[in-house]
């Protein structure tokens, strides 16, 4: 396995990789991997030829007195699970690399951004869009594969792909957890042994609105009354948003009645951290 830090190493790679016959998998990731990145490497390992990890901790998705600077990184760890996994090449690039000092080009989204963690994070889907869109470009993957845990990104990445005309297939992936049911993130090591213990709320208060879903409520506002009810049982909790939507479009539902999307995010102390679970009820 190869560490590649520069655009034209990687491309000369991807041309031999072509010249060879081999289709070409994508896994985009910000670093500091765990169990739920290794699943999109094995799925992506098992479906293409060669495959691409990208490790970048992207300056444009993070805002204003957000955690930029103290993001996790450890690259010679995101190796040794990379390798495990079977990719080929880990994309390790600088900010420098990846943006000119002068650029000032940018790929934004109308609509399916606004909300969930659009609302209070206004400016970074411009900035997933635009390293996603330059990554699609950089190694012109068959498929690129995305976890279900960030679903408004999984549809918005979607959206970008239709809209743009890129001739790649999303591949989303299932939520990895921990075996009390918190959803892996990077942003997990954040949290203090009584913060770890808090953030089981998440998934505790999703799992009551599934409940209610499966036994035929489908007025969204009792199950989001529901999942509120059961995140405020935790004195640590503050509530970004929680929020039932359309599947497809994002758009807030009030009659659950096709396939729809249950969302949050929480900040446990000063850690924000989402979780979600798609429903479609039986026709």
């Amino acid at each position: 396995m190869q560490i590649v830090t520069t655009i034209e190493e990687l491309r000369s790679i991807v041309k031999w990789w072509r010249g060879e016959g081999h289709s070409v998998g994508l896994v985009p990731t910000m670093g500091y991997l765990h169990e739920g990145h290794k699943s999109l490497i094995e799925k992506a390992v098992s479906e293409n030829g060669r495959v691409v990890v990208s490790d970048f901790v992207n300056p444009t998705q993070f805002g204003a007195n957000e955690d930029l600077s103290t993001y996790p990184r450890d690259i010679d760890r995101d190796a040794a699970l990379c390798e495990a996994a079977g990719a080929d090449v880990i994309f390790h690039p600088t900010p420098e690399e990846m943006y000119a000092p002068d650029s000032c080009t940018f790929v934004d989204m109308d609509r399916l951004t606004k909300g969930l963690c659009g609302k209070t994070r206004p400016t970074h889907f411009c900035g997933v869009c635009t390293v996603v869109s330059k990554l699609f470009n950089i190694v012109t993957p068959d498929r690129a594969y995305f976890g279900q845990k960030d679903a408004q990104q999984l549809a918005v990445i979607r959206r970008m792909v239709r809209d743009l005309n890129f001739n790649i297939v999303i591949v989303g992936c299932p939520i990895v957890r921990e075996q009390d049911g918190l959803a892996m993130s990077s942003r997990n090591t954040y949290l203090s042994e009584k913060e770890r213990k808090a953030a089981l709320v998440l998934h505790k208060s999703l799992t009551v609105g599934e409940e209610l879903l499966h036994a035929g409520e489908k007025d969204a506002e009792k199950v989001k009354a529901a999942i509120l009810k059961q995140i405020r049982t935790e004195p640590l909790a503050r509530v970004d948003y929680v929020e039932l939507v359309d599947a497809e479009n994002l758009e807030p539902v009030k009659k659950i009645d096709g396939p729809i999307l249950a969302a949050l995010a929480v900040y446990i102390g000063k850690t924000r951290l989402i979780d979600n679970f798609s429903y479609a009820p039986e026709t």
